[in-house]
C-alpha cells in the first residue's frame, strides 16, 4: 500500500499567448478550478496506476473545499485521514502558455498545518510505500518518515518545490526525486561543482549515499544509486500542459516499485506516464490510467 503525506490543492488556472515577465500584465482566458496539490496529485496518480492509495491531508472550510476532492473520492483514493480545518484550503495561481509551459505560485492555506499525528498508528510494514513532497512542514515529512523507515517501509521524497535543505535532513528518504533544474539548484546548495545532468544526478546520489532520480521532461528521466546508473526515455508527445507532469511521474513510479518491479522498470513507465499527462489540459484530469500506461509501451 502507498501513503501519500502531502499538499491538497485547488489550481486556479489562466491560459495566456505567453507568460507575464516582472511588472507585465498579460490577458488570459477565462480561469478553471482545478482540484491539484502535489500530495493530492501523486496519490491520483498512484491510483489510476493501479496501487491501493492513502492521502494524509489537509483541507480549509472555505467554498473551494469541495472541489479539491472531486477527482480522488471516485478515483478510489482513501481520503479518511484527510482534516478538515478551520481556514482556507491551499491554492496554487497557475498560468499556461500557448507552448504548454507553466508558471504557479502556491499560498498553502491547510497544507501548512498537516501534522504527522494524522497518519494512524502501525500504518506501515517493510511491504509499504511513503511518498512525500515539499508543500507541507518538512519537520512533519521527516516525522512521518521515520516512522515509515523503521517499520521498513520505503520512503520516497519528491524534494518540489525545491527547498535548501541539508544532507542529514533528509536521512529516513531512500529515493529521492528531482527535476533537472532542482538537481542543479540542489547541487549548488551542497557545493558541487558537477555539470550535466547526468554527472549532476551521480554526484547528488553520491553525496546523499541514496538513489537520486531526475525528471528531464523530454528527454525521460535518469537516477544514480545503488543500482547503478539508469536512463529511460520520455514518449515523444506535442505538449498540451505540463502542470503535474512531475507529480504523475512520483505516483506512478511509487505504484511500480510499491507492487514489485525494478527501479528501471518503474522508471520507465513513470517516463511514459508523465509524457502521457502532457496531452491533455489540467493536472488532475490528465494523469493517465493503468491500461493507458501499457497501452503506450
Amino acid at each position: 500500500m502507498i501513503t501519500v503525506f502531502g499538499s491538497i490543492n485547488v489550481d486556479i488556472v489562466s491560459r495566456v499567448a505567453k507568460s507575464p515577465q516582472p511588472g507585465e500584465t498579460v490577458m488570459g482566458s477565462d480561469y478553471q478550478l482545478i482540484a491539484g496539490g502535489k500530495g493530492a496529485n501523486q496519490a491520483l496518480a498512484a491510483r489510476r496506476a493501479g496501487a491501493k492509495v492513502r492521502l494524509v491531508g489537509a483541507i480549509g472550510d472555505d467554498d473551494i473545499a469541495g472541489r479539491a476532492l472531486t477527482e480522488l473520492d471516485p478515483a478510489g483514493v482513501d481520503l479518511s485521514d484527510v482534516a478538515h480545518l478551520a481556514g482556507t484550503t491551499g491554492v496554487a495561481i497557475i498560468t499556461v502558455n500557448d507552448a504548454g509551459e507553466n508558471t504557479i505560485v502556491v499560498s498553502p492555506g491547510a497544507n501548512a498545518r498537516v501534522s504527522a499525528t494524522q497518519v494512524p498508528p502501525d500504518s506501515f510494514s517493510a511491504e509499504d510505500t511513503l511518498l512525500l513532497q515539499m508543500e507541507v512542514p518538512h519537520d512533519e515529512n521527516r516525522a512521518v518518515a521515520r516512522r515509515a523507515a523503521a517499520a521498513g517501509a520505503r520512503v520516497v521524497l519528491s524534494l518540489a518545490p525545491f527547498s535548501p535543505i541539508d544532507v542529514e535532513q533528509l536521512d529516513p528518504a531512500s529515493i529521492v526525486i528531482v527535476n533537472e533544474h532542482e538537481a542543479a539548484d540542489f547541487a549548488r546548495h551542497l557545493g558541487l561543482s558537477a555539470r550535466g545532468e547526468t554527472a549532476v544526478v551521480t554526484a547528488l546520489a553520491r553525496r546523499l549515499n541514496r538513489t537520486v532520480i531526475a525528471t528531464l521532461g523530454p528527454e525521460g528521466a535518469v537516477a544514480s544509486g545503488p543500482d547503478g546508473l539508469i536512463r529511460v526515455p520520455a514518449l515523444a508527445v506535442t505538449p498540451v500542459d505540463t502542470t503535474g507532469a512531475g507529480d504523475t511521474f512520483a505516483g506512478v513510479l511509487a505504484a511500480y516499485l510499491d507492487e514489485g518491479a525494478t527501479l528501471e522498470a518503474a522508471m520507465a513507465k513513470a517516463a511514459i506516464a508523465g509524457s502521457l499527462a502532457c496531452t491533455k489540459h489540467g493536472a488532475q484530469p490528465s494523469f493517465p490510467t493503468r491500461a493507458e500506461i501499457e497501452a503506450a509501451i
